[in-house]
């Protein structure tokens, strides 16, 4: 019996303790995530600029509110232009890591935006909030390029990858001005991907953990994580998005693409990418990939 006693208050100690660093720790992760800088691109040795890729192109900063501003590439298209496809990039990451897809559509004469969301890259922020607040930064970004007479935007679409999907959708439940979207690798909604992110960083199922942090979070970041939801978004869409997942993904599940896609009533299409990863995607899908987004694009856009 003392032995069985001293087991339970050896639990109990050590679920007090991992329920205090999470309070702490848990919303840092999942507020601030570490920022990728092209110091991390350049190690691999790959472009950090468009005009490394030789793309001419324009740093623009943009204030979406009095505080923050978001740093941003306007690539311009050459005639005859198709339209305008804006990049989110994924969590942590940042508009770097849309070059290559920036070449792809611009050699397709598309104008190309990319930005680094807030929090992210050489924006502005103290906080991610993985859609709640970036979907508004969207809207002020497509009020921007209308806003601008010498650019002809056309028909404005949307590419987003992992968290930039999720965006993407979000955003474009809320803006009519949004004519198509690509969503690779997406979550479904914030809560079921922290759970996943708890049980393989943190080995522990228990749900309070994350209702505890997601508390916090809130408190911190004044937003409402039940409302960061692209299952609940899909709902409202009615314009063509095109999912896209690679089926070996390790970090979000490739069953929230196929939730997404049974839940949208709208024009929609799916394109498993076999054997691809969460962050291989381009790689794996190779041309016949690259083929996919683009013929979308042009339908969708012309």
């Amino acid at each position: 019996m003392t032995f069985l006693l001293a087991i339970v208050a050896l639990l109990v100690i050590f679920i007090a303790s991992v329920t205090i660093i999470l309070i702490f720790v848990g919303p840092t992760i999942l507020l601030q995530p570490r920022r990728r800088t092209a110091d991390f691109y350049r190690a691999l040795g790959q472009p950090i600029l468009p005009s490394d890729v030789q793309l001419p192109y324009e740093e623009i900063n943009i204030h979406v509110d009095d505080s923050l501003k978001l740093n941003c590439w306007l690539i311009k298209a050459l005639p005859p232009i198709k339209g305008t496809v804006m990049y989110l990039h994924g969590v942590a990451d940042c508009k770097i890591d849309g070059i290559r897809f920036a070449k792809l559509m611009h050699d397709h004469h598309f104008n190309v935006f990319l930005y680094d969301s807030r929090r992210h890259g050489e924006s502005d922020g103290k906080f991610c909030t993985y859609g709640f607040y970036e979907k508004h930064d969207v809207i002020k970004i497509i009020d921007y390029l209308i806003s601008r007479t010498d650019i002809h935007p056309g028909k404005i679409g949307l590419f987003g990858t992992s968290m930039g999907a999720a965006i993407a959708i979000q955003a474009a439940a809320i803006d009519s001005r949004i004519t198509s979207v690509v969503a690779e690798n997406s979550f479904a909604n914030l809560r079921s991907i922290f759970d996943d992110y708890q049980k393989r960083i943190i080995k522990l199922p228990f749900h309070y953990l994350r209702n505890l942090v997601i508390i916090r979070s809130e408190l911190m970041a004044k937003f409402k994580a039940s409302d960061v939801s692209p299952l609940d978004a899909v709902k409202n869409i009615h314009i063509p998005i095109l999912f896209t997942y690679g089926s070996n993904d390790q970090l979000i599940k490739h069953q929230y693409s196929l939730m997404l896609y049974d839940a949208m009533t709208g024009p929609k299409d799916i394109f498993p990418i076999e054997h691809a990863t969460h962050n291989d995607t381009w790689k794996i899908g190779g041309k016949t990939y690259e083929k996919k987004v683009v013929e979308f694009f042009e339908s969708r856009l012309k």
